[in-house]
């Protein structure tokens, strides 16, 4: 694969992750939060789960998109040959 193809479809697959990342985030950020009311309903450990999801799901979930973005992420620069450490 001549250079300049190898950068273009390592930025394509970058960006293609980005974009899956900001889905989840976007969904966990604004989308399950509008649902609060509906899901006061369910209850864990005694609070509400609409209270749950703001308090301590949003953020477990942005800490593990974290992990796996730098996982993926470096999984995109080895199959290109643009690791840090090549």
């Amino acid at each position: 694969m001549p250079p300049d193809d190898k950068v273009k479809a390592h930025w394509a697959e970058t960006q293609r992750l980005t974009y899956i990342m900001l889905g989840v985030w976007a969904f966990f950020a604004f989308f399950i939060h509008m649902f609060a009311v509906v899901l006061n309903g369910v209850k864990i450990a005694g609070f509400p789960m609409g209270f749950y999801m703001a308090a301590q799901g949003s953020l477990i979930v942005f800490v593990l998109q974290l992990f796996w973005f730098a996982k993926a992420q470096d999984k995109v620069d080895r199959k290109y040959g643009m690791a840090e450490d090549d």
